[in-house]
């Protein structure tokens, strides 16, 4: 049995349910729903709750307000860490992320404004990126005198190519939602007012699919990209053989011939 959402107290995050999709709204917007560490814990914890609900198969992930997705980390929190402890505020912050991106469920970013430092990083860890004409990208933390911390040096050269991400990383520079969406950091670029309800469409587009396929070939595609191809492949066809066992794939062979939609029941 998962927690229902109403036992959660989240103090900075919204969560909600609504059929098979959960919904994470990041609840700062005096402060550009910058990210501090309460903000972190609240997020893992509506996260690892989405991951533990069988109901839920997707996740919608956004930031309260107009202004802003995530403007970054908060400055006045940054400002008074040691060094031990700002590498244990990096390390504990990437490993909310990791949750993330390692869902086994498709997490989609609803970029409504800002997406600065943290922010930016939060949305790379995000499985799609959809954003409004007017959202902001960028990894400042140089300008502050530190680096990307929550993964940025690592998930945006994969995103966007070494040099575009240094670029990006070493001036600090702030780009638009075209320019993000030109270099492949973000997928799509929509009006406002279709933000939430495109990202719907995109999450229910994938749960038509049978879902243990759409687990393992998240599985396959993170974890792929961190070793060889040749151990890629491998692992793809592992999951490929996993999959060939399944009743979903029995429905869905047996859908494709006989011209029927499927019903995969995710076994």
């Amino acid at each position: 049995m998962s927690t229902p959402a109403a036992a959660l107290t989240l103090e900075n995050v919204l969560y909600e349910k609504k059929g098979a999709i959960a919904y994470v709204t990041l609840n700062r917007p005096k402060v550009l729903n910058a990210l501090n560490r309460r903000t972190w814990e609240d997020l893992q914890i509506a996260f690892e709750d989405a991951r533990k609900d069988a109901a839920i198969r997707g996740v919608i992930l956004t930031g309260a307000g107009d202004k802003a997705f995530i403007a970054g980390a908060d400055i006045g929190e940054l400002s008074r860490v040691t060094a031990v402890e700002a590498e244990e505020s990096s390390t504990f912050g990437q490993g909310v992320l990791n949750l993330i991106e390692n869902l086994g469920k498709p997490v989609v970013a609803a970029i409504n404004g800002f997406a600065l430092g943290g922010g930016c990083e939060t949305a790379m860890a995000c499985t799609i990126r959809v954003a409004t004409a007017d959202a902001k990208f960028g990894q400042p933390e140089v300008k502050l005198g530190v680096l990307p911390g929550g993964g940025g040096t690592q998930r945006l050269p994969r995103l966007v190519g070494k040099g575009r991400a240094l670029q990006l990383i070493l001036s600090g520079e702030m780009i638009s939602a075209q320019e993000a969406y030109r270099i492949g950091l973000v997928n799509e670029v929509v009006r406002a007012a279709d933000l939430i309800s495109r990202a719907e469409a995109i999450l229910k587009q994938i749960f038509a699919n049978a879902p243990i396929a759409v687990r393992y070939s998240l599985d396959a595609v993170n974890r792929g990209l961190d070793t060889s191809q040749a151990e890629g492949l491998a692992l793809e066809a592992s999951f490929f053989g996993l999959c060939a066992a399944t009743a979903d794939k029995q429905e869905g062979t047996q859908a494709f011939l006989q011209k029927r939609a499927p019903e995969f029941q995710g076994r």
